[in-house]
């Protein structure tokens, strides 16, 4: 009676792409982003930088 003998590369490459794949098996989908809302801070934010912007320069232009 003759032993099958089964080659250890393929039972490697049989593996390795068992340990990529399954963990794409049971991945879920990202939930969706949720909607943008604005309270008006971030324009408040963005004059207050240009204000201190324009108050550098006008401290730099001075001296």
């Amino acid at each position: 009676m003759a032993s099958l003998k089964f080659p250890l590369e393929i039972l490697a490459v049989f593996v390795i792409i068992s340990v990529i794949l399954l963990p794409v098996a049971h991945a879920q989908s990202p939930s969706p982003a949720p909607a943008p809302t604005s309270d008006g801070t971030t324009i408040d934010q963005g004059i207050a930088v240009v204000l201190m912007m324009v108050a550098l320069a006008l401290t730099y232009f001075i001296h």
